[in-house]
Parts: structure tokens; C-alpha cells; sequence
């Protein structure tokens, strides 16, 4: 029996399972089927043996810091995020970081990853975009091919998300996202039909916005119509979370799973709808075929000694996510060759910003864990450098407009060891009577849907944390508080700070108060903060911002900073994002850095002109500094190895090879989505196809940083690119190019391919991305790059027609070394079959 024939064989065999089980299920366990049987677990048929499945949130790591719903707690890799992952342009590096991924899921003990996030990067101020992967499908899609595969080879599923045009946070709950069909199919669609039908995804999760005017979670001709019966999807369609408004209707437009349980719109009102005949049994049926088909892919219905192993944060782990993270940085500029440092001269580096001691890894939002340790770059340099350099540390300004959560090291809990306040936990409004949970929460930022941390706090339950609080300076002090419910913060048994709110509000405004109080350093403050969630309420969120806001008049911080680069060979100063200013649940309100980074960066680049940027922030910035330092990285969000991914690329032992996967304006107004952005209850996506790179070609306007941009430390020579001049319809075009390292290091090149349809009857693009490859070259090394380009690399989608079109003419194909580098062109004739 040959790999095919092996493969038929195994689907046959699991659809008579799944009509076996189907067979003996009643109308009740079907429907029980089709809901949470709380936030993060599918429900169970004890009665046939089918089991439940465990979800847990990614995509960059395995989110599982709070015992919710019984779940299994430990510290996990943090790998990069996406937006990082795919500045990698290496399929291949994340097929093996999706395998560790997968490895990971399933040694905590959970059998679906939520992840991969390919939502196109439509608006650089979207909160989300560290989660997403690229401003171009194609680039995506390759990139989410080899997620998908990795991850499930460990009989782990990912849940393809969010489907569809989740493009930003601004009103994403109950937001219309107006797009016209060409340009849905083309930007928004083509990555997810790509991952579909190549990397065969177990799950997909919908978005919660509308798409014209029908909510994702019941959108009939994107559930039904184009994912399942055109691309063939087989897999179970998950609501994200609360994302689902209805009964029928969403069980008839494709929904499969509701979450998080228990039930809200299926249950007994899904019972009730098929024994009025609302809805017919074969239409539930269905749905539960791919929870089943679920099931038994995850192998939960077998053997457990015939499931790969799971493993968790372990060395190898650890490496593969240095490895990204050196692959990823991304260097922007360097003038006279001033990096790689030059060690045999240095001997002295001022190390300059917050970011240096406090780097974000991730960004905000149910994608953010804990990791077991990160690595800064101030660690990562000392490490590298040892004594060979003095290396000085000042933090010259803050990069927060209000104040980062609050630190655990900051605070005792009142029982037991350890960082954080002591938690305990109530059935009910009031308080009252023996908490059925106690513990230590290090971290103060909590979020239950319907059920709290334990299945005894269903409906109303209340939450109190009793502490002390430590400063470690002298001064001003700001608290914020962030919370659905009613919440109290106490300070030494005095009411500080007083939340009330009945209801979440739209789009996640929870109720915020804020509190500045002198503090002293070293003395013990008692801190009680208390949570009430009622009966009517689908979320129970706290969160506690706390920092020191030094007066202005008082604040010498970037005095110093330039002090010392002033007396220091180099300064390097690591500038970025505070903790969750790039978060899920709101967008950014800005394209700057925040607080008066830019100021700090042109004071020390007057002090000392060798001074070099160093970003921390996954969204493209402006940089009014720009011509005034020499060198400019972005580290993006690298992860827990981030340190020492760093530190080994301004050395020169890893040379960079990172490019951006997104364009970097000069500013807001000269991004496509500028005049229709952020909309109110519609969101017209009046830019049409012409999104990131498409839109600066076919405007001629000057990006700051073009797609596809990135430096090396040595150079590359493109020549004898090879196209045939004629090509019939339908057949494949075989493209090869020739590319030497003719610089004095080893480094990695990637190769783009562009095609541009020179005359077409609708407007496309003047060139649209369709190949790429990354490629390690020695000193004097040449390599001949080959590409392969099917009949869809140059068809675009005809919504008069409503289907895919190639057009006879002429051809011109592209290759360089970004979207504005192209070093080679050749033209062809696509000619009728």
C-alpha cells in the first residue's frame, strides 16, 4: 500500500468511528457536544467514553499561568512573537518551532492550540499586530503552512484564527468590517484558503466582528460556502471567546463549537430549537461529526503510549527560540559599518533606556504567559562581553505613558513565601463563609469568563488579596486600576481607589481609576484589594498598574544618561513599548514611541556619535532620530533568549538576516487605511487590494522602511536571472537566479520574487510578492535560487466572473533583495492554452 492509498485508509477508518459514536449519541449529548463545558474544555460523554479536550491559548507560547478549569500550571518557552516569526522568512526554522510548540501543548497537558494568528496587518496602529504575521498573504500563508505542520505533527491541533478581517481591536466585538468580494478574496482570505488546504488545520476559530453585516461566528458564506464546501475544511469551527450572539442562526451559518462553556446560546436552547423544528437534527449532526473527527485526531480515544511526548521548556526548546530571534532581528540602518562593535577598539559602552533591563517578550492580551526567565539585553551583553568591555547601565526616562502592572517583587503575600498577594477565593458576592480556593497570585492582572478559577465559582463569585507592598525608592507613586465588577483597593486599611461598573461595557472600557501617593522607601504598606463579579456579568477582569512618576523637576534620569554617553566609546541605547501597549483589547493611539523616548535617543546621539538604536516594539514607529544615530535594530518581541540573541547579533558572531514583513511609514497619513480607519459601527475598507506595499507602489510614496527591507553585514550580487519567454496557460513557469556573497562574512540573503501583470481588464498592483527563499552563503559563495510559480501566482480574483483569472499578455517578473531593492527584471508572454 502506497503513502496515498495508506492515507485514504486512515480517513476511512475515522469516519466509521465518528458514525459509530454518532449513531448512539441522543439530541442532548449531541448539543452538549457543541458547547464548552467550561472556559477551556469541550464537553464529555462519560456514558460512551468520549472524552473532553483541553484548549489553551498561543500562538507564541503555551499560555497556562493561572490553575483556571483545573488546567495543568507551569511555565513555558516563549518563543517570539509572530510578527517576528515571519521576519524570519524561514518556513522551515518555524515548522521545527511549531513541532516545540506542539510538544509543549501537549506536556501541559492540553490538546489545542489557539494559533496560529494570520489576520493581515491592514492598520500599523492595530493592537494585535505583534500576533499577526505579515501585511501580505502570500507571505503569511507560507509562513502559517509551516505553523500549522508543525504543531500538528505532535497530534496537537491549532486553531487557524481569527477568520475573518479581524484587522483591529477598535470596536472588533461588535464592529462591521465592509469589504468588497475582490478584495476579500485576495488579501483577507487567500492566506487562510492557503494554510486550508496545504497545512489541513484541525481547527479554525471565527473573529468577532461582522463582515458585511452578518457576525463572523453565523457568516454563512464564509463558514459554509467558501471554508468548508470550497476549501474542504473538515475540521470543528470554535467561536472565539463570547464571540457567538445566537441559537440557530450560528449553527446554521457553520458554527460548530461554542466557547467558553457552559452553554450561553446552545444548551437547552439549541434542544428546544430542533424539537420545534427551528432547525433540523442533521444540521447539529454535522457539526457533530468534526467535534468527533477532533476527538479522535487528537488521539484521546487510543492508546496514550502511541501520543508523541510532550515536553516542556526544555535546552533545546530554549536554543530554537534564540535561534528565531537571531534570524528575525531585523538591522534598519548602519552607517559607516559601525556594527558589528568593533571589540578590538571598544572599551567602553553606555547602555542607555528601559528596555534594556526591563525588554518586552510578548506583547498584551491572551496571548501574553509567563515565561520561566527571560534574558535582557543589558544580561545578554555582559554575558557576551564579560570583562573584555566596561559596560554602565542608566535608564535615562521611562517608556510608559501610565505605569506597567504591578511588580511581584514589589509584594508579600499575608500567608505563605514568595512574590505577589495572597488570593482567596469565594462562591458567592460577599466574601463570605470558607474560600473554596486560596493561593498566590504573583501577578495581579486576572481574567475569568463565566466561570471562575474553580467550577464551584459559577455565576457570582468575589475575590479578596491581602498583602504588604515594598517600594524601592523614596517619592511619587501612581496606581491604576482596571476592573469589570465592583473592586475596592485598600491602602493600610483606607479605601484608595473605588471601581463600580454592573456590566462590561463595549469593546472592553473596563472601569478605570487612578491614585498618586508618597511612599516611602523600605517601609511595609499593607495592600487589600477586593473583586466582586455579579450574576449578570460574562467577564470578571482585574488589573493593578503601579510606578514610581518621578516630578518633572525632580527627574535627572536623562541628565545622567547623556552624562555617560558622553564619556563612554559607544552608546547604545534599547528603546520600545511598556508592558501591554501593544496588547489585544485596544489599539495604539500613535505611531511614537511613548513617554520622551525620542528625546532621550537625540540627547545621547549629540553626546556620542557612535550611538546605536536598539528597538523593542513589534509595530512599525516613527523616528524623528533617525538621522541623527549611525545604526538602527529592531529586536521586535524576541522572546525569553532575546538577550542573547542580541547581544550576539551587535558582536557580529550571528550575522542579521531578518526583513520586515510589514512597511514602515513615514507617517499615519501615508498608510492605505488612513481616511476609513477606525470607523465606527462599519469599517470600509476603502483602500481596496492595494494594502502595506501595494498601496506605497501604486501612490509612489517613499516609505520609511519598504516590506521585504532588511541589512546584512556583508553584501550580495544578483545575476543570470533565467524566465522562458513564452508560457502556456496552466503550466508552471520555472524561474532561477543566481546569488554571490561578495562581502567578507558569512550571511543569509532572502531571495523575493515579484510578478507584475503589465496589462489586465480590473487594477492590480504594480507587483504583488509570490516567492521567496532564505539562503546561507560563504564568503565568494554562489548559489542558484530556483522558483516554481503556478497559474495562481498570476491570476487575481474576478468578482464579475467569481472565480480566479490568469490573463493572456505579458508578464514581468522580479527578483531583489526587498519590495524597493528589485536587483533583476525579465519579462514573458502568458499565452491562451
Amino acid at each position: 500500500m502506497n503513502l496515498r492509498e495508506q492515507a485514504d485508509s486512515k480517513v476511512v477508518a475515522i469516519e466509521q468511528r465518528v458514525e459509530d459514536l454518532l449513531c448512539k449519541l441522543t439530541l442532548k449529548e449531541k448539543v452538549m457536544l457543541l458547547s464548552g463545558k467550561d472556559s477551556w474544555r469541550t464537553a464529555a460523554i462519560d456514558r460512551l467514553g468520549v472524552p473532553s479536550l483541553t484548549m489553551t491559548d498561543g500562538p507564541h507560547g503555551v499560555r497556562s499561568s493561572q490553575p483556571d478549569s483545573g488546567r495543568m500550571v507551569s511555565p513555558a518557552t516563549c518563543f517570539p512573537t509572530a510578527i517576528s516569526m515571519t521576519a524570519s522568512w524561514n518556513p522551515d526554522l518555524i515548522e521545527g518551532v511549531g513541532a516545540a510548540l506542539g510538544e509543549e501543548t501537549r506536556a501541559l497537558g492540553c490538546e489545542v492550540l489557539l494559533g496560529p494568528c494570520v489576520n493581515i496587518v491592514r492598520v500599523p496602529l492595530a493592537g494585535r499586530n505583534f500576533e499577526c504575521s505579515s501585511e501580505d498573504p502570500y507571505l503569511a500563508g507560507r509562513i502559517g503552512v509551516a505553523y500549522v505542520k508543525g504543531v500538528q505533527s505532535q497530534k496537537v491541533a491549532v486553531s487557524l484564527k481569527h477568520y475573518a478581517c479581524n484587522n483591529q481591536e477598535a470596536e472588533r466585538f461588535r464592529g462591521n468590517s465592509v469589504v468588497d468580494e475582490r478584495t476579500l478574496r485576495e488579501i483577507y482570505l487567500a492566506q487562510f484558503e492557503t494554510i486550508v488546504k496545504e497545512a489541513k488545520p484541525w481547527t479554525v476559530m471565527c473573529s468577532y466582528n461582522r463582515i458585511n453585516g452578518v457576525y463572523a461566528s453565523e457568516h454563512n458564506y464564509l463558514l459554509n460556502e467558501i471554508l468548508k464546501d470550497e476549501w474542504g475544511f473538515d475540521g470543528v469551527v470554535v467561536s472565539d471567546w463570547n464571540a457567538n450572539h445566537t441559537t440557530v442562526a450560528s449553527v446554521q451559518g457553520g458554527l460548530d463549537v461554542e466557547m467558553p462553556g457552559p452553554a450561553k446560546y446552545y444548551g437547552n436552547l439549541l434542544v428546544e430549537a430542533v424539537q420545534n423544528w427551528q432547525i433540523d437534527e442533521a444540521v447539529l449532526d454535522n457539526a457533530v461529526r468534526r467535534i468527533l473527527r477532533l476527538i479522535i485526531r487528537s488521539g484521546k480515544l487510543d492508546d496514550p503510549a502511541l501520543l508523541p511526548a510532550g515536553s516542556l521548556n526544555t535546552s533545546e526548546h530554549q536554543s530554537l527560540a534564540r535561534e528565531l530571534a537571531e534570524e528575525s532581528i531585523t538591522l534598519l540602518k548602519n552607517a559607516h559599518g559601525i556594527l558589528p562593535l568593533n571589540l578590538d577598539t571598544i572599551r567602553s559602552i553606555a547602555v542607555i533606556g528601559t528596555n534594556a533591563t526591563d525588554m518586552r517578550i510578548s506583547g498584551g492580551g491572551s496571548s501574553n504567559l509567563d515565561a520561566p526567565y527571560q534574558v535582557t539585553p543589558l544580561e545578554g551583553l555582559k554575558t557576551k562581553l564579560g570583562d573584555r568591555v566596561q559596560i554602565h547601565y542608566e535608564q535615562g526616562c521611562d517608556n510608559f505613558i501610565e505605569p506597567p502592572l504591578i511588580k511581584s517583587a514589589y509584594l508579600t503575600p499575608a500567608r505563605g513565601s514568595g512574590h505577589g498577594l495572597w488570593g482567596e477565593y469565594f462562591d458567592n458576592p460577599d466574601l463570605a463563609g470558607k474560600p473554596v480556593l486560596e493561593r498566590l497570585d504573583p501577578k495581579l492582572r486576572m481574567w475569568w469568563f463565566q466561570t471562575g478559577p474553580t467550577e464551584q465559582m459559577r455565576g457570582a463569585f468575589s475575590v479578596r488579596w491581602t498583602g504588604t507592598l515594598t517600594v524601592p525608592g523614596t517619592g511619587r507613586h501612581t496606581f491604576v486600576l482596571f476592573s469589570s465588577g465592583v473592586c475596592r483597593l485598600y491602602l493600610d486599611n483606607q479605601l484608595l481607589l473605588e471601581n463600580r461598573t454592573t456590566k462590561l461595557q463595549a469593546d472592553n472600557q473596563f472601569n478605570r481609576n487612578t491614585a498618586e501617593i508618597e511612599l516611602v522607601q523600605g517601609f511595609s504598606y499593607h495592600l487589600r484589594m477586593e473583586l466582586v463579579k455579579s450574576v449578570t456579568e460574562d467577564i470578571a477582569h482585574i488589573k493593578l498598574l503601579f510606578g514610581a512618576t518621578p516630578r518633572p523637576e525632580e527627574d535627572d534620569r536623562m541628565a545622567r544618561a547623556v552624562e555617560l554617553a558622553k564619556k563612554s566609546d559607544v552608546a547604545i541605547v534599547f528603546a520600545g513599548m511598556p508592558e501591554e501597549f501593544e496588547t489585544e483589547g485596544h489599539d495604539r493611539p500613535h505611531l511614537e514611541l511613548p513617554g520622551r523616548q525620542a528625546e532621550l535617543m537625540q540627547a545621547v546621539a549629540k553626546a556620542n556619535k557612535n550611538t546605536i538604536v536598539v528597538l523593542n516594539c513589534a509595530a512599525p514607529v516613527t523616528m524623528p532620530w533617525l538621522p541623527d544615530v549611525p545604526a538602527v535594530v529592531n529586536m521586535f518581541y524576541p522572546g525569553l533568549e532575546g538577550g542573547h540573541a542580541i547581544a550576539k547579533i551587535l558582536t557580529g558572531e550571528v550575522n542579521p538576516s531578518g526583513k520586515l514583513s510589514v512597511t514602515y511609514p513615514k507617517r499615519l497619513e501615508d498608510t492605505p487605511a488612513f481616511t476609513d480607519y477606525p470607523g465606527s459601527k462599519d469599517v470600509f475598507y476603502g483602500e481596496g487590494i492595494f494594502v502595506g506595499y501595494r498601496y506605497c507602489d501604486k501612490r509612489d510614496i517613499e516609505p520609511l522602511f519598504p516590506f521585504g527591507f532588511g541589512l546584512s553585514y556583508t553584501t550580495f550580487e544578483y545575476s543570470q536571472l533565467q524566465i522562458p519567454d513564452k508560457v502556456k496557460l496552466g503550466e508552471p513557469i520555472r524561474v532561477s537566479v543566481s546569488v554571490k556573497n561578495t562581502g567578507r562574512v558569512a550571511g543569509k540573503e532572502v531571495v523575493q520574487l515579484y510578478v507584475s501583470d503589465k496589462v489586465s481588464s480590473l487594477a492590480r498592483p504594480p507587483k504583488e510578492l509570490k516567492g521567496f527563499a532564505k539562503i546561507l552563503l560563504q564568503p565568494g559563495e554562489s548559489k542558484v535560487v530556483s522558483f516554481v510559480l503556478d497559474q495562481r501566482a498570476l491570476s487575481f480574483y474576478d468578482p464579475y466572473q467569481k472565480r480566479w483569472v490568469a490573463e493572456p499578455g505579458e508578464f514581468e517578473i522580479l527578483v531583489g533583495s526587498s519590495s524597493r531593492d528589485i536587483r533583476l527584471k525579465a519579462t514573458f508572454n502568458l499565452l491562451d492554452a
